[in-house]
C-alpha cells in the first residue's frame, strides 16, 4: 500500500494508540503537572511523526523522528513513576511500556530506511 499521508504510516497509528492509552490511563490522576507532562510527551510522539512526514524531506523527517523517539523514551520513563506512585495499574504500565518500546524500535527502523 502506497503511503500518501502520515495517517498511512503504521508508526503514526501506533503512536496515536499510545496517546489514547496514556490519556485513558491518567484520566483520574489529580497530579495535574505530572498528567500534563506525560500526556504532552505522548502527543509529541505522534505529532512529530506527522510533522516530519509533512516536511517532505528525508533529513527533516529523520530529525523529527529522532525527536519522536526521545518523546517515546520520556513516556516510558514517566510510566515507571506513574506505576510507582500508583497513578496507573500494572496492566496500564505494561501496555504503555510495551507500546512505547515497540514505537521506539519502529522509529529506529524507519530512520535506517530513510
Amino acid at each position: 500500500m502506497p503511503i500518501h499521508s502520515f495517517e498511512d504510516l503504521e508508526i503514526w497509528k501506533k503512536s496515536k494508540d499510545l496517546t489514547s492509552l496514556v490519556y485513558l490511563a491518567c484520566r483520574e490522576c489529580k497530579d495535574f503537572k505530572f498528567k500534563d507532562q506525560i500526556q504532552s510527551a505522548a502527543l509529541s510522539v505522534m505529532n512529530n511523526v506527522a510533522e516530519g512526514f509533512e516536511r517532505q524531506g528525508k533529513k527533516e523527517f529523520q530529525r523529527f523522528l529522532y525527536i519522536s523517539k526521545g518523546s517515546a523514551g520520556e513516556v516510558r520513563s514517566m510510566a515507571y513513576m506513574a506505576k510507582e506512585l500508583k497513578y496507573v495499574s500494572d496492566v496500564e504500565f505494561n501496555s504503555i511500556h510495551n507500546l512505547s518500546t515497540e514505537i521506539s524500535r519502529m522509529i529506529v527502523g524507519l530512520i535506517r530506511v530513510l
